[in-house]
């Protein structure tokens, strides 16, 4: 039989303090990366400190390397859509201070580990869920959030109450802060987010869509007393 104790000592990476201090992971996913600096610097204009780029994206691995080098040292840029233990060398051969993966494999999770990365993989069930975070991730990727709700990481924390839970796809800026209340130390957004402007479109919005997602989340973690 497995105690508490046994569980709360298996080997895992903290989620970074920009991470918790800025409390979005803004999801990068671009057919062309010439169009990710530019929003990247809006959003870390706005307060903003984490992207995710994903493998999907053309050219993501020299991307990575390439908003690490080009953004202020506090930006921490990490690698979504990580499939393999071959891609999690990839992603950290170009940089990356984090990786998140669409699904939970626990022996990627462990090489994560082993490597003393942070590792945010994905799962919809508690069984996925839970089998993440034994494995040693630093906090597991409710996905598609979009399908459940708010509630449901509620109903997690009852049996799962030490489990940090990041809701991602479909998470929208009235939504994000209903995220934080119920717990969530962070949410992951994409095309809510982003909206055109990985598409060469109006930064402007997205300047404009990013202060408000940043003020949600601020305002949502003051009213849940950890703002």
């Amino acid at each position: 039989m497995h105690t508490a104790n046994q569980h709360s000592a298996t080997p895992r990476q903290p989620l970074s303090h920009t991470l918790l201090e800025s409390r979005i992971i803004a999801v990068l996913r671009a057919s062309d990366a010439r169009y990710l600096l530019p929003a990247a610097e809006v959003l870390v204009e706005q307060g903003i400190r984490s992207m995710e780029v994903t493998l999907t994206t053309a050219g993501g691995l020299q991307a990575i390397s390439e908003l690490r080098a080009a953004l202020p040292d506090e930006v921490e840029v990490g690698a979504g859509t990580v499939l393999s233990i071959e891609d999690l060398d990839a992603v950290l051969d170009a940089g990356a201070a984090y990786v998140v993966t669409p699904h939970t494999d626990a022996e990627l999770i462990r090489a994560a580990v082993s490597r003393k990365v942070p590792i945010i993989p994905g799962g919809l069930t508690p069984t996925e869920l839970r089998t993440g975070w034994a494995a040693g991730a630093s906090a597991v990727k409710l996905f598609p959030a979009s399908t459940v709700g708010p509630q449901y990481v509620k109903d997690l924390h009852g049996p799962f109450p030490q489990m940090p839970v990041i809701p991602s796809g479909g998470v929208g800026r009235a939504t994000a802060g209903d995220w934080i209340k119920v717990g969530c130390p962070a949410v992951s957004m994409g095309g809510p987010l982003l909206g055109d402007a990985l598409k060469g479109g109006d930064l402007a919005a997205l300047r404009e869509r990013a202060k408000q997602a940043v003020e949600s989340v601020a305002a949502a973690a003051q009213e849940a007393g950890r703002g």
